[in-house]
């Protein structure tokens, strides 16, 4: 069951186009607020978030969660080569990022895997109630599962070396990992030269911007497998 009538999550169409050059259409928006609901309501027994406002979700869970993929939402984009198909998104947790990349993307097949059951539960519950074709919940942890995907995607999970760790060998020779981070400093560039040889990968770009409300600092890091 989701929330009655949760609060409506800002339109923000204006904010969306300049700060990502993209915006939701009317059906997208509404699967953002059947989201909103639906996490709002598994909140109450599990612990997804402590994100709840409206204007918090848009820009701490969706804007955020998209900013990861900006390079990709222009129609027909393929930046650096690389051509996406199958993605996932390691640790996904409430659904973050993994959710509202399936709906800004829907022609992506889009893995969320989480190692808590609960929460599996209540993202095995969401291609059903936001009408996603293009998700699939698995349960598991980031080590059990080497893949070919092209596009794995990490937020809010464990330092630099795990992340890196757990999302450099799920990707084919050419697929890219976006990391989502907030401060990127000093001795984090020195590690990740360092990580880099031995996982045959390479750092292709680290982009920082501020979220559009609260003007916190962000930086999405794309590192491709060799």
């Amino acid at each position: 069951m989701v929330t009655a009538n949760p609060p409506l999550l800002p339109l923000n169409a204006a904010l969306w186009q300049e700060t990502l050059n993209w915006q939701p259409s009317d059906r997208q928006q509404e699967q953002f607020q059947r989201f909103y609901g639906a996490v709002l309501t598994a909140n109450q027994s599990i612990n997804l978030t402590r994100i709840t406002t409206a204007t918090d979700f848009w820009e701490k869970h969706l804007w955020d969660s998209l900013r990861g993929i900006a390079p990709w939402l222009l129609s027909g984009s393929s930046p650096w080569g690389a051509s996406i198909q199958r993605v996932i998104d390691i640790g996904s947790g409430g659904g973050f990022p993994g959710v509202p990349v399936a709906i800004a993307r829907p022609d992506w097949q889009i893995t969320l895997l989480e190692a808590t059951q609960k929460k599996v539960r209540f993202l095995d519950s969401l291609p059903q109630q936001l009408g996603l074709s293009n998700l699939r919940p698995q349960w598991g942890r980031a080590e059990d599962h080497q893949g070919t995907y092209d596009l794995a995607m990490i937020r809010a999970v464990g330092d630099l070396t795990r992340c890196c760790q757990y999302g450099l060998p799920r990707l084919r020779p050419g697929g890219i990992l976006i990391l989502y981070r907030g401060q990127w400093t000093a001795p984090e560039v020195n590690t990740l030269k360092a990580l880099l040889p031995r996982y045959h990968s390479q750092l292709l770009e680290v982009q920082d911007c501020v979220t559009p409300l609260s003007h916190a600092q962000r930086h999405c890091l794309y590192l491709q497998r060799t």
